[in-house]
């Protein structure tokens, strides 16, 4: 329930709460998207390799890039600069390719601390 509830915490979504997340909830949502992204990575890997082969295989990657699109109208607050970037189809491909790439370097052992870091940095 609690890990429902922090998903409240994006500024991005419609119903944003203005809460603190503290460093322990932090650390568990990474540790818990690490976990979904060793589950997911064939489907990763798959997607990845459609966007690279786009003739053979535009039908993979369309469809991940169509529902990503839907998650994010039906989730997001679409008002917001940030998430008209997102839904900008010039530079969607781009958000989305990197954000399965650091989602598929998160499977190797050091995956938690990647992940972490990049979070910290962005």
């Amino acid at each position: 329930m609690t890990i429902w509830k922090l998903r409240n915490n994006n500024p991005l979504r419609k119903s944003y709460v203005t809460n603190n997340i503290k460093l322990n909830e932090f650390d568990a949502l990474i540790r818990i998207t690490v976990e979904m992204s060793k589950y997911l990575y064939p489907y990763i890997r798959e997607i990845m390799k459609s966007k690279e082969n786009i003739e053979q295989n535009s039908v993979i990657w369309n469809d991940f890039k169509n529902r990503f699109i839907e998650l994010i109208k039906e989730r997001f607050n679409v008002d917001s600069m940030r998430v008209k970037k997102l839904l900008n189809q010039a530079e969607n491909d781009e958000i989305i390719i990197k954000s399965l790439l650091i989602l598929s370097f998160c499977i190797s052992n050091k995956g938690y601390q990647k992940l972490k870091n990049f979070l910290y940095d962005f």
